[in-house]
């Protein structure tokens, strides 16, 4: 079964990688340089503000959630793995919704029920999403196990696990629960609109790249380069889990 990659594969491993090395070197130092703020850590000014106010202020929610999302560097990286072979706009609708609702549904259930997972293990297992949907681009999944799993399944699940990571951060922070409800609501309204946000952004990218002849060279490479910085955020989360301990 030929993958995506089949018609590029004339340009050799060396020819790939050249053009790509200096957005290798930035991928790969960016969550050596980021630390916590990499994955579903909140500001300090951010997590003070948070824990002073009570009642409901569904404005500054709606700000925290929008940052939150266009600043997350692990959504950002599932997200572009998500719409990187997607070119109609129906079917990247379908995916962004599928993530979304996975997303949603449990960083609201997380906060209203007070279930919250360890941060690391949470977190790595988001860094694992991003290298699954690496594999899954490059069609890895398919030449192993000579079938394609469900893409859409996957990718619902996946957001259960972002929107878990969100939740457990929260409530490390005891916000107080008056207006709680209406709050998370608005900071869930404002990670949609930060989705939006992302994603217009990465379409615009993605549009004048793929008109490109480099497309093709180097697809590849962009999701070995993905894959690689999901391992380093796995890496990165286990460690800090390790050291806790």
């Amino acid at each position: 079964m030929q993958g995506p990659f089949d018609r590029g594969r004339s340009r050799s491993c060396r020819e790939r990688w050249r053009p790509a090395l200096p957005l290798l070197i930035a991928l790969l130092t960016l969550p050596l340089l980021a630390g916590a703020a990499l994955a579903h850590a909140v500001a300090a000014g951010d997590k003070g503000y948070i824990q002073e106010i009570s009642g409901i202020n569904v404005l500054p929610f709606i700000y925290l959630g929008a940052k939150h999302m266009v600043t997350g560097y692990d959504h950002i990286l599932f997200l572009f793995g998500v719409i990187f072979f997607l070119y109609r706009m129906k079917h990247i609708g379908i995916y962004v919704s599928l993530f979304a609702l996975g997303h949603s549904t449990t960083m609201l259930l997380g906060v209203y029920f007070n279930a919250g997972i360890n941060s690391y293990i949470i977190d790595a297992i988001i860094g694992l999403s991003v290298v699954y949907k690496a594999l899954d681009n490059m069609g890895a999944f398919q030449r192993w196990l000579g079938f394609q799993p469900n893409t859409k399944i996957a990718t619902l699940v996946f957001g259960f696990f972002h929107g878990f990571g969100l939740s457990t951060k929260i409530i490390e922070y005891n916000i107080s629960p008056d207006g709680l409800v209406p709050n998370f609501l608005a900071f869930n309204v404002g990670v949609e609109i930060g989705q939006l946000l992302a994603l217009g952004a990465i379409l615009i990218v993605m549009g004048y790249w793929r008109r490109t002849r480099s497309f093709w060279r180097h697809a590849y490479t962009a999701n070995v380069i993905m894959m690689t910085a999901g391992f380093l955020l796995i890496g990165y989360q286990l460690t800090g889990l390790f050291v806790a301990a």
